[in-house]
């Protein structure tokens, strides 16, 4: 299955039914006066979030949307049939944008949540609203009005606790792969992971968060480098960050170094995604000698000036990860429990999404803008959003 995270649709409302224009006509029935019915409403168009679906991929095949039209009225004072709404289902984490204003309309982030992005057309009057004392007969009716027409832009965000972050080939997909079901692939070369993948950690029967391991960042991903522009959005959705540091790279790069490219990327794309609770988890020592790895760990956390909690993991042997997404648990529970009984650590929260969903939606107003620029400047068919989507197998 293709993982697509964004897509653009046309969604039109139906048209209001036009009122009628009739004469009750009965036998013994002399002077009936008007009888003509009102039309009916035009159908809306409306998005529901729904927890089955992962991917915006229907809407890459499926890009136009219209809800039914209303009836007009009849004779009799008989009002036409109004139109049946559209429902359209979205994944939940959707974010709705209109893309002529580029106005965020709505955020789907329950399941359920429904969404008016198309307003049916208004009914017209038939001639039974125009008697009066000197107008016995009238003639007059009024038409049903347009439904409301729209280009949307449809954004999905991964909804997950946790999200990981780090270089290409930190170790991210191989930790997820360590503590969830999960099968992302795993190879030694850069951006072996091209979409987010999703894994639920459980540890319980009924404990269990849910993890998003996000494709690799480079330096200047803020910018639209690599494929970080497109995937750092995901992390909004996020309660708590992994930040994953390879302490041994095939390349021989600096850890360090690597880790500040990072914390850059995130503050120069939100800055509100830059203040969320990030963990240092120090991936990989299983390639140091035993005698060194504690000194390395040391040296990368002095390094860093790093005040927060500090995780040594191998990913690929699981040393060290059942204590971390232990703790991980527990952080989410006890933060869980504060916003629900604390409402000023819950408006907190509140006011964190709101304020990172701002930044990356100018983000995305930035990205949008330059692509019309490009589009302006050159009108080549043959590039298209879609040369990047790739195929992606979900574990059940």
């Amino acid at each position: 299955m293709q993982f697509v995270d964004e897509a653009s649709i046309i969604v039109e409302a139906g048209k209001g039914g036009n009122g009628c224009l009739s004469f009750r006509r009965e036998k013994y029935v002399p002077k009936g006066g008007p009888d003509g019915g009102d039309g009916g409403h035009g159908g809306s168009v409306h998005l529901v979030g729904d927890d089955a679906l992962n991917t915006l991929i229907d809407f890459k095949y499926q890009r136009f949307y219209k809800a039914q039209n209303g009836q007009p009225g009849q004779g009799r004072q008989m009002s036409g049939r109004a139109g049946e709404d559209l429902l359209v289902k979205v994944p939940v984490g959707t974010t709705v944008i209109d893309e002529d204003t580029l106005e965020v309309i709505a955020d789907v982030t329950e399941v359920g949540q429904v969404v008016l992005v198309g307003q049916g057309g208004r009914r017209g009057l038939g001639n039974i609203h125009f008697k009066s004392s000197t107008n016995r007969a009238p003639r007059r009716t009024t038409p049903g009005t347009e439904g409301e027409r729209r280009n949307l832009r449809l954004e999905m965000k991964v909804m997950a606790d946790v999200g990981l972050l780090g270089l290409p080939n930190a170790g991210k997909s191989t930790l997820i792969r360590a503590v969830s079901a999960a099968k992302p692939k795993v190879a030694n070369y850069p951006f072996t992971t091209l979409v987010p993948n999703l894994g639920v950690v459980k540890l319980g029967q009924h404990e269990h968060f849910v993890m998003a391991d996000i494709p690799g960042l480079i330096e200047g991903a803020s910018d639209g480098a690599g494929l970080g522009l497109r995937f750092l959005k995901h992390l909004t959705r996020s309660r708590l960050l992994f930040h994953v540091v390879d302490v041994a790279p095939f390349d021989e790069s600096d850890p360090v170094e690597a880790a500040e490219a990072i914390v850059r990327e995130l503050g120069e794309f939100s800055p509100t995604l830059a203040e969320l609770p990030r963990w240092l988890v120090l991936n990989k020592l299983d390639l140091l000698p035993e005698d060194e790895r504690e000194a390395v760990a040391e040296e990368i956390v002095k390094r860093l000036d790093w005040d927060g909690p500090v995780f040594r993991v191998s990913a690929i042997s699981g040393d060290g990860t059942d204590a971390l997404v232990q703790a991980a648990h527990r952080w989410l529970t006890e933060r869980r429990r504060l916003e629900h009984e604390d409402e000023e650590v819950a408006e907190h929260e509140r006011e964190m999404r709101r304020r990172m969903e701002e930044e990356a939606v100018a983000r995305t107003e930035a990205r949008l803008g330059r692509k019309r620029s490009r589009d302006d400047e050159d009108d080549d068919d043959d590039f298209d959003d879609d040369d990047y989507d790739v195929e992606i197998e979900y574990a059940p």
